[in-house]
This record gives C-alpha cells, structure tokens and sequence, in this order.
C-alpha cells in the first residue's frame, strides 16, 4: 500500500471506533457526525481489504486484523499527540483529550468517584477512562500510550517509569457484623482459626501486594487458612456477608462496604499489614503538559481522603 496515497484521518477514526466500540461514541468523541465515521470507515475497509469492524448487539467488534492494529494505532496516535503538544500551552476547559487510569476495584470504587468528580469540574470537555489492571498487564499500556497513569504499589515503579506516592493504605480486617466467633477484638489464635478470602486481582495470580501481606502475617506468625478465592476487593467483602470468613480489604474501601452494608471491622491484638499507593507513567509522558495537569488533578483528588 502506498501510505502517501492513504488519508490518515481514517486512521484517527479507527482507533477511536475501536477504543469505543460503538460508532455513536465514536462520533461524539471525534466531534464528527456518525456519517462521517460510517463513511471513514467505509473507505479504509476498501483500502485495507478487511471489514475492520463488525456488528454485535448494540456495539461493535473487531476483525482479527483491527485487533492486530490496535494497539500500533494506539501508540502512533499517543507519540503524535505527544510531540505536537510539547512546548505547547495546555488549556484544561478546552481539552477534548481522553485520559485513562488503570486501577483495581479497591480504588475505582474508594478514589474513583472523587477522582470523576474533580475531573468534570477542570476538565470539563476531557473523557475520564477507567480500564483494569488486567488491561494495563496484559496490552502494556503504559508503553503503548493506551494508559496515562497506574494506581500500583510504590515498589512496583521500575525502570523507564516514574512514580509519584500518593498515599499509605492499612490491610483492615473484615466480617460480618452478627459473626458468631468475632465480637470485637481479633486474636492471632482466632486469626489463624478462621476462614479467609483470598484476592487474586490481577490476572488471576498473585501480585506485589498479596506477596506483601503474607509476607507481613507470617511475619508476626499468623497463616491464612483460605476457604474462598475471587478476583476482586468487592467480591471478597461480599462473601463474608453470607459466610464467616474474614476477608482482608484495604482501609479507604473497608470504610466504604461498611457502611454499605453489613460488615464490620474488627480491631486486633496484632499488627496489621500497610502499603503504599503510588501513580505510576511511562517517562514518554514525563513532560507533556497535559499528562502533568491530569497527574497533579488525580493526586489533588485522592488527597486527605
């Protein structure tokens, strides 16, 4: 194919189509009308020889082909948008860009609001995305420029990324509030008497921060006898409602379930686990005025929660 001969607004078109799915959204994000990008698509369809996206329910769905160039789309699109924004004022009110966060469910559900709320209020005009930690593991997001910053653990920042603490998060112990065997106070005994929920959040394994805290209960001799493993902060709050496991839940979120519904925490004759939180980018995205405003806007958010 002779790319001179290719409009590589079509391109621009694709890559939202695909981050989307959905033309509609698409339309919208583009600031075009849904013609416009059913046309677009039209066209590069006929140069690449591939229907790129097909219909499925209400959304769209990518071509193996597509799902070969998206994540090539995604990082040519991201370093353009990169060097023509360096040197150049950015002007938040005016910001129609999309900023994406990775981050587990303990965070989309105990920052993330605070986060959407200061987000609409400077960056009216931007998109807010929040993806999993899963996508950021799996596409290398960060790299690609599909991901502007990672909620992770402050060890986890390693070379060709910076990081920025955010805050410390205590592991607090919770259980139902009409559980038969914990009235108030923990002992290591009971600790190691009782069932536990185990979170496996990324990918189904388990990561820096699982291997932190059982490093830690070891630590001051206790061991987990797990009865019930699930993907998620949430999931496990939820098991020990019906059961009488104990599951682990970082701080800022336990406050949340709690109120919300009928756990409690428990206080403890031991030590509790503590991590700390840091924003994680790739060093591409160091200087680019708008990724600096976006950053300082999420640490702003989460502050004194």
């Amino acid at each position: 194919m002779n790319l001179a001969a290719l409009d590589l607004n079509l391109l621009v078109v694709l890559h939202a189509v695909l981050e989307e799915q959905s033309a509609t959204r698409a339309a919208k994000r583009l600031n075009v009308t849904q013609s416009a990008v059913s046309n677009a698509l039209g066209r590069l369809r006929s140069e690449l020889g591939d229907p790129l996206v097909v219909r499925h329910g209400r959304g769209l769905v990518a071509t193996p082909r597509a799902l070969e160039l998206a994540p090539l789309l995604a990082q040519g699109i991201a370093q353009i948008q990169t060097a023509i924004g360096r040197g150049r004022a950015f002007v938040p009110h005016e910001s129609t860009r999309t900023f994406t966060i990775a981050v587990g469910d303990s965070h989309q559900t105990s920052e993330g609001p605070r986060i959407a709320a200061m987000f609409a209020e400077r960056l009216p005009r931007a998109n807010l995305r929040m993806v999993s930690l899963d996508l950021f593991t799996a596409s290398d997001g960060l790299a690609t420029g599909e991901i502007d910053i990672v909620f992770a653990p402050s060890g986890m920042v390693g070379s060709g990324h910076h990081g920025q603490h955010l805050f410390d998060e205590v592991v607090w112990l919770v259980v139902r509030r009409d559980h038969p065997k914990v009235r108030s106070t923990l002992t290591p005994k009971l600790f190691n008497e009782l069932a536990h929920v185990d979170i496996e959040l990324v990918l189904g394994k388990r990561g820096f921060a699982h291997r932190a805290a059982e490093n830690h209960w070891k630590s001051v001799g206790l061991v987990r006898r797990v009865a019930v493993t699930v993907p998620y902060f949430t999931s496990a709050a939820m098991m020990a409602t019906r059961t009488d496991c104990v599951a682990a839940i970082p701080n800022r979120l336990a406050k949340i379930l709690c109120a919300a519904f009928p756990l409690k925490i428990v206080r403890t004759t031991f030590p509790l686990p503590s991590i700390g939180i840091s924003m994680m980018w790739h060093e591409r995205t160091d200087a680019d005025a708008g990724a600096v405003y976006f950053r300082q806007l999420v640490a702003d958010a989460v502050r004194d929660a």
